[in-house]
């Protein structure tokens, strides 16, 4: 079975850790897991390539190798808002026109609307560049408050990590949630991030030490198949129901409620794929009562239903990719 290739645009000077976000979660080799993608790089003018750090690396392909790319990235743009060579933003659309996924990390927006790849979509960018994007590019709708917008073609993150989040949520959808967790535990770090980039633009005062969640969520995640409610929870954290809210906004940037959804179908999807427990008895074991609110909260999640993301993503299907 030929591997899904990946190639990263490049253009001088180069963010060293955009590209690496790419090539960390798409071009590693990891010897304890099955191996999906090839993973290269090209630039317009093959050769010698700047980075933003002062060093320069060295570019063994042309625009050539977007023709055959499965998925292409665009690892940032600098300065941001400087204008695409015709040549750049012409081998992105017909890359696009031949069916090839496009992603852009952070200010690689920019080029990804220059291209005219994101008219009348939703995208993001850097935090400090949205209006900018959204002043240049009016027909593009600027969201500033994600971590990332896919749209299945075409998919645009906002700053610096955010790539790493979106090239896992790639992953997460071309793979499924358990080898998108593995890559992301061989990276040591989480799978999946909560909240928008906005709390990180904001800077409020930053909360005592006896404030953090963090034990109130481990807490929580360890005992999902008990009545959690957001009461239960504002108990045990020794706060009254209002303020549970608002720490959960200024840290998460989601409410008690949707983070806990959240948790419960994401251990839902884990057990859909690593296991051949019925729905119902899944249901139970996160929390969501039945098969009938699991596949409605499921769907209204994801898209689809429990049953055919077990059949795209379940055990024996991840055994037999292996194989290969």
């Amino acid at each position: 079975m030929s591997r899904h290739r990946v190639v990263a645009l490049l253009d001088p000077p180069q963010s060293p850790f955009e590209l690496a976000c790419a090539a960390e979660v798409f071009g590693t080799v990891r010897q304890d897991m099955p191996v999906h993608y090839d993973f290269r790089i090209c630039a317009e003018r093959p050769g010698p390539l700047l980075t933003t750090v002062g060093y320069t690396m060295l570019v063994d392909a042309g625009l050539e190798a977007l023709q055959e790319a499965d998925t292409v990235v665009v690892p940032g743009w600098q300065p941001a808002g400087a204008p695409a060579p015709p040549t750049i933003t012409e081998a992105l659309r017909a890359a696009h026109q031949r069916g090839a996924r496009v992603l852009a990390i952070c200010t690689g927006a920019f080029v990804l609307a220059e291209a005219g790849l994101l008219d009348g979509r939703r995208a993001t960018t850097h935090w400090r560049n949205t209006a900018e994007l959204a002043a240049t590019f009016p027909e593009v709708q600027v969201d500033p408050d994600v971590l990332y917008v896919d749209h299945g073609d075409v998919a645009t993150s906002a700053g610096t990590g955010a790539g790493i989040d979106l090239c896992l949520h790639v992953v997460r959808c071309d793979h499924g949630a358990a080898y998108a967790a593995q890559v992301a535990r061989n990276m040591v770090l989480p799978p999946h991030r909560e909240g928008s980039q906005l709390q990180y633009a904001a800077r409020p005062a930053p909360a005592r030490a006896d404030e953090s969640l963090a034990p109130l969520l481990e807490w929580a995640v360890s005992r999902l198949d008990a009545r959690l409610t957001v009461g239960r929870l504002a108990e045990r954290a020794g706060l009254s129901s209002r303020t549970l809210a608002r720490r959960f906004t200024e840290q998460l940037g989601t409410s008690p409620g949707e983070w806990l959804l959240c948790q419960r179908l994401d251990a839902a999807r884990v057990l859909l794929e690593q296991t051949n427990l019925p729905v119902e008895a899944i249901a139970t074991r996160v929390g969501l009562a039945s098969a009938v609110n699991l596949r409605r909260r499921f769907r209204a999640q994801f898209g689809t239903t429990p049953g055919a993301y077990r059949r795209t993503f379940g055990e024996t299907r991840l055994a037999k990719t292996a194989q290969h």
